[in-house]
């Protein structure tokens, strides 16, 4: 009611029945015993789950209606897309979301981005964007559309979000079959609920008449009511359901990859060499490469022209790029050892990097390479600097040579690119050391790299000497590359409004090259 005593239009989704209510008063008025009639042994990939079911709800009705914690707008690129959905949302919700989606800057295909509710019930909207489907294109469209179930959900965990309405994704006007859709949609969702359900207490899907029939239909499939409806659907679910997160599966790309490229594999002149390689090939590594033994079979033999090896390289970063959407990379945020700050005097994005803060021997360093690609993807599209301070940095801040070349590996050619500067912030003489090493390294022959290698291994590279001089060797970088000694120093390139510092190297700084700057206040969230 509001505060006259008219009825409110809105919906409390503690109000709706919940997906399993109605079929369980239908098993007790048929005093049916589904346990007897299931089939023993035969379970579906998607069990029956009391607990998940009671957390689904399928409602016919307008999602802007909805009273729950956010609620799901589907658009276009530039967020102003003039579906019924959105109209209704831009509608209930008042001019003020218009305000605030231009602050967004659009959003790209298959991400979540968030606004407030204004007047909305809900107190959040999440925007996600759906692919445009052409069946040529079914690939791309289905992991485009998984990414964006995956990352709303993925927004409302992070959000600590109670209970989440989905509207239908894929509208009619990209074209997407609407079946094909919505096992998408179910099985996404079932999975995040199966490994992240204490998050969520309710999830809506808000349809239209229209809808309402396919997701009657599906539903069963990947939330069944009973073991009864669990066997009933085993055959109706499609080849294709998804990977442990729903991701579709695209066979080609489970690729084994082997550890020594180019030798044939009834090689065994190595003892243990059949367990390595069923180590690597189950690694994550191993499931996002391509096929890389082949590739530099093909590369000895002279058998891949350089664009097809720029076509396979760009192949395997959208895939690593994909992924890094779809993971949950909060942990690896919170350490706040890289980040986007102000720009340089040039007015380039200035990117800091905090060697002291990756402790690499206590992180997953595969989510950290992911979560570098997240946050790097769209700042190297143009002239960037990167800031990296070595302060304080020790053994434990150091990276492997297997990350640093995977590193090199996935990279797109943009970020070597458009780096215009890196400033080694408070280097020490081995790290000077070691980045000389790592150039020498990058000009000499495969015979005298092997030695350099072994000398820079016992010397224990230190972290973004070694990765940036990796990652980033082009023609070129030796002029990009400045040490400074000082933050005066620093500042002549870069404004200190532009840059958010560590309390610790302020005071580092203070202590070994005097107060001069020491009191410039460091970011509160650092």
């Amino acid at each position: 009611m509001d505060p006259l005593g008219a009825p409110s239009q809105f919906v409390d989704v503690d109000s709706l029945p919940g997906w399993a209510d109605a079929y369980e008063a239908k098993q007790l008025d048929s005093h049916q015993n589904p346990v007897e009639k299931a089939q023993a042994g035969v379970r579906s990939p998607f069990p029956y789950r009391k607990d998940i079911n009671a957390k689904i709800v399928l409602w016919k009705g307008d999602v802007a209606l909805l009273n729950c914690t956010a609620i799901v707008n589907t658009s276009n690129e530039s967020l102003t897309d003039k579906n019924p959905v959105s109209e209704s949302i831009f509608m209930h919700a008042g001019p003020d979301l218009r305000d605030e989606l231009q602050k967004l800057r659009g959003c790209r295909t298959g991400e979540a981005k968030l606004t407030k509710g204004f007047n909305l019930a809900a107190r959040f909207i999440i925007h996600t964007v759906g692919p445009k489907y052409k069946s040529r294109y079914r690939t791309a469209a289905e992991s485009s559309l998984y990414s964006c179930y995956r990352n709303v959900l993925q927004l409302a965990k992070e959000q600590a979000m109670c209970s989440v309405g989905f509207c239908v994704i894929n509208s009619l006007k990209r074209c997407y079959p609407l079946e094909d859709a919505t096992h998408i949609a179910l099985r996404t969702v079932r999975r995040f609920l199966e490994i992240h359900g204490e998050t969520l207490e309710k999830v809506v899907f808000a349809v239209s008449e229209l809808e309402e029939a396919t997701y009657q239909k599906l539903l069963p499939l990947y939330f069944p009511r009973s073991l009864e409806e669990e066997i009933q659907s085993l055959p109706y679910l499609p080849a294709d359901i998804g990977n442990a997160e729903g991701e579709p599966v695209v066979p080609e790309r489970q690729i084994r990859i082997t550890e020594k490229p180019g030798v044939p594999d009834d090689a065994s002149d190595e003892e243990g060499l059949e367990a390595d390689l069923s180590f690597i090939g189950s690694h994550a590594f191993a499931r996002m490469e391509g096929d890389v033994d082949k590739q530099r079979r093909l590369i000895l033999q002279g058998q891949l022209s350089e664009a097809a090896l720029q076509k396979q390289h760009q192949r395997n970063y959208n895939r690593w790029l994909c992924q890094a959407r779809a993971e949950d990379l909060s942990d690896i945020a919170s350490l706040k050892a890289l980040y986007q700050t102000g720009v340089d005097n040039c007015g380039r994005t200035v990117m800091v990097v905090v060697g002291r803060n990756i402790p690499v021997t206590l992180i997953d360093m595969e989510k950290a390479l992911l979560y570098f690609i997240h946050v790097m993807d769209h700042i190297a599209v143009k002239e960037y600097v990167l800031v990296y301070f070595h302060t304080l940095t020790n053994d434990y801040n150091q990276l492997d040579s297997n990350f640093l070349k995977k590193l090199y590996d996935v990279v797109d050619a943009k970020y070597k690119r458009n780096l215009k500067a890196l400033y080694f912030v408070h280097p020490t003489f081995r790290s000077k050391l070691i980045s000389w090493m790592f150039h020498l390294l990058s000009h000499q022959k495969k015979c005298c790299m092997r030695h350099c290698m072994r000398a820079a291994h016992h010397l224990r590279a230190t972290l973004v000497s070694a990765w940036f001089f990796t990652t980033f060797t082009v023609s070129g970088l030796k002029d990009k590359i400045h040490y400074v000694e000082s933050l005066q120093q620093l500042f002549t390139a870069i404004s200190p409004e532009q840059i958010d510092l560590p309390p610790f190297v302020l005071e580092y700084d203070a202590r070994e090259n005097g107060p001069y700057y020491s009191s410039y206040p460091p970011s509160p969230d650092l």
